[in-house]
């Protein structure tokens, strides 16, 4: 796990170094375009989301979905977003629990974070605190979170279950796990899968829909729920395919709508209390 983590921040740190020097077209597979920009990370967040942010917050967002839109944050609440990057989720949820919410950011890429404390500082958002260290070994306490997001980050790990115990226990009862993610729709051969990384850049770690599920339960979680939203399909990969030299009608039969950005949702139990005379401790 150590040289994954390394190999994360050292394409991580690239980005945010090409985004805080205005260089390069931030994407999931690095700071220049590599094939995975539109028919992915396109079309994610409105304009009126974006438009007042911090120009850098919106170039340096990496992300395959809006976790944001995938919940109903409140006023209030304590939200935690793993793998913060450069804080374009925190900024968003920032505003809607409001001044008396209070939102974390963590990422473990120096450069990420600096990126993203410029923005909050851009923006404004004395609300929000970014917090350096790793998405497997959270730096919160127990029971302390209403709501974590996170968006395209999960994957990245070679620990996940360690990531969604982490989760749990700072989630408080009745907390809410909401993230986007990549997920794998059936078994697909190691030799194509290979190839779609070349295209997406951000599957090789990425889950079956049924796995993921089956680790949430796993920790504790309840009420899950998978809900792929945007298929990837064959075709929008075909030129950047092509080029690579893979054969893309071979390929297409066999992979065409099987990877998926997903909204993966589920619930900490809440807390049982007991108000009867034969209640038991």
């Amino acid at each position: 796990m150590p040289d994954i983590q390394q190999a994360v921040k050292d394409k991580y740190g690239a980005i945010a170094s090409s985004v805080a020097k205005a260089t390069g077209d931030a994407s999931c597979c690095g700071p220049h375009a590599c094939g995975c920009g539109d028919p992915i990370t396109s079309n994610l967040y409105s304009a009126a989301e974006t438009g007042t942010l911090p120009q850098q917050a919106v170039a340096a967002s990496l992300g395959c979905g809006n976790p944001t839109a995938s919940i109903d944050l409140q006023s209030g609440q304590t939200v935690l977003d793993l793998g913060s990057g450069g804080g374009i989720d925190v900024l968003l949820s920032a505003r809607r629990v409001g001044p008396t919410g209070r939102v974390y950011g963590l990422d473990m890429t120096d450069e990420m974070l600096a990126l993203a404390r410029e923005n909050q500082q851009k923006a404004g958002a004395t609300n929000v605190e970014f917090l350096k260290g790793t998405i497997e070994a959270i730096p919160l306490p127990d029971d302390s979170v209403d709501v974590i997001i996170s968006n395209c980050v999960i994957n990245l790990s070679a620990d996940k279950d360690a990531i969604v115990r982490e989760a749990f226990r700072v989630l408080k009862p009745g907390g809410r796990f909401a993230v986007s993610d990549v997920i794998v729709r059936g078994d697909v051969p190691a030799d194509i899968r290979r190839s779609m990384e070349l295209w997406v850049g951000c599957i090789a770690g990425a889950l079956k829909d049924a796995e993921f599920s089956g680790k949430l339960q796993a920790a504790g979680f309840i009420d899950v729920s998978i809900e792929p939203w945007r298929l990837y399909r064959i075709d929008d990969a075909r030129a950047f395919l092509t080029e690579a030299g893979v054969d893309v009608d071979r390929l297409a039969p066999r992979v065409d709508g099987m990877f998926a950005s997903a909204f993966i949702r589920a619930t900490k139990p809440a807390a049982k209390t007991c108000c009867g005379p034969d209640c038991r401790a």
